[in-house]
């Protein structure tokens, strides 16, 4: 159909040129990033790499829209076709987990992990009440109720009264039994399980029974594991928990947004949806919603629960591998997506094996592992497998990606003594005009770019500015 429209204004005529054209500093900056995604080694634990259906709804039409409200009950009009999305995105999201919607509820518009954890203790407990989470050096996050002897780190250990319980430091397992004495003491309103780098399983029974002790709120953050709780490769929280949050980029492989799942009970309902909007965040991001809608769509698929299965394969693989060349991983293995390896033996800093990597095309985070002292110069590195899984990585590819780690320690090591400090800074420059370096990436590149690339088409990468 032909449309007889009016021509665009002189001031509009910007709106429907491509990115390119418009703003040509924006557009190579992007197409740079996708040339580093595509020829490096992903390894950041809780990144991904979503599909093109994920990203066609997240970059569509739907951001123009202010959507405040729930479905049905929007405080603006225009709605009727964002309310049938939330609504597909809410279905999904229950349907995902195997939710019965006569007992569970869920809000998909936080914008984020943190804020849908806030938007949780909002709608759970008052200010100053008092919260248990698993501490940041043990792998707790810091929506968590992070502090530190001087200050007050996380939002949720301004507001609330926090004391965090931590893992053992000979296991590096959590230590139920001392989290169960001092909550004794303690009392908490909210008993919080889940992590940003905790490799094992979740004895959900146990915390249920303790937070029931003190009829505390048992909420669960599952978004490191949320896609393979999907895809039942993880024990599965919402048999034991009052709430659970996700965020909805990790292994759950969509856009980069947060989820709430609450028992319909005690008129959580209503609070949890009265604390995201409007206690705690604005209008809901429409576009991201409809991403979210996508991707739990992939998540039901047979393919996502093969995927999830060869996440943990790749991961196991990983930490085997790593062990094998005399290293030490915390818990001596994993149980799930991501390794946590502890370089203190090596008497190397997590800080300088990032730097290292990031100089050789290899992107992984430096991580406190228990015992640290200092979150400036953690003892460690958190490895995920998520997103090279989702570039078709299997378990030997994985060793591959193991035996570059080793060669990075081995030129990170010699670099250390030829600078003969502690500075990072001096660390960097003893590393310029490494030939060990220079060969590692260029293998590292060779190696990365014989794997398919999900979301765009590796084809239309531009390498040259």
């Amino acid at each position: 159909m032909v449309y007889n429209t009016k021509p665009a204004d002189s001031w509009n005529t910007c709106l429907n040129t491509t990115l390119e054209q418009e703003d040509k500093e924006i557009y190579d900056l992007i197409e740079q990033e996708k040339y580093r995604q595509f020829s490096g080694l992903e390894l950041i634990a809780s990144e991904n790499f979503t599909s093109q259906a994920v990203m066609e709804a997240n970059g569509s039409c739907l951001t123009n829209k202010y959507s405040e409200g729930l479905p049905g009950a929007r405080y603006y009009g225009g709605n009727e076709y964002i309310d049938e999305v939330e609504n597909i995105c809410r279905q999904r999201a229950l349907k995902a987990f195997n939710l019965n919607p006569e007992e569970w509820g869920v809000n998909v518009q936080p914008y984020s992990g943190s804020t849908a954890n806030f938007a949780a203790f909002t709608a759970l407990i008052q200010p100053h009440d008092r919260i248990m989470g698993l501490d940041l050096p043990s792998g707790g996050h810091l929506t968590h109720g992070y502090q530190t002897s001087k200050k007050k780190i996380s939002s949720s250990s301004i507001y609330f009264e926090s004391m965090p319980y931590q893992v053992d430091n000979a296991t590096g397992v959590i230590d139920y039994d001392r989290l169960e004495q001092n909550a004794a003491l303690f009392r908490p309103k909210l008993v919080i399980c889940g992590a940003s780098a905790y490799a094992r399983e979740w004895d959900y029974p146990r915390f249920r029974k303790i937070a029931d002790q003190h009829g505390a709120y048992l909420m669960c953050d599952m978004a490191h594991i949320s896609g393979l709780v999907a895809a039942q490769e993880a024990s599965n929280p919402f048999e034991y928990c009052d709430i659970v949050t996700t965020t909805t980029h990790k292994t759950l492989r969509g856009p980069r947004a947060g989820i709430i799942f609450f028992r319909k009970k005690n008129d959580i309902e209503s609070r949890v949806n009265q604390a995201v909007f409007p206690s705690c965040q604005g209008g809901p991001h429409n576009n991201t919603i409809a991403g979210i809608a996508v991707a739990l769509k992939q998540a039901g698929s047979p393919e996502f629960k093969q995927y999830a299965k060869q996440v943990r394969a790749n991961a196991s693989k990983l930490a085997e591998t790593l062990t094998n060349y005399g290293y030490k991983i915390v818990t001596n293995g994993t149980d799930n997506h991501l390794v946590l390896w502890d370089l203190r033996p090596q008497k190397l800093t997590g800080s300088k094996l990032e730097k290292l990597c990031d100089l050789c095309h290899i992107t992984l985070n430096k991580n406190a592992v228990h015992g640290d002292v200092s979150a400036v110069t953690p003892g460690g590195v958190r490895i995920g497998a998520s997103a090279l899984t989702s570039r078709s990585f299997k378990e030997d590819d994985f060793v591959k990606v193991g035996e570059f780690l080793h060669r990075a320690v081995q030129i990170a090591l010699a670099a250390q003594e030829k600078a003969g400090s502690k500075l990072i800074k001096d660390f960097v420059v003893a590393l310029e005009g490494n030939d060990d370096l220079k060969a590692l990436h260029k293998e590292v590149q060779e190696f990365a770019k014989s794997f398919p690339m999900p979301g765009f088409d590796i084809e239309t990468i531009k390498t040259e500015f």
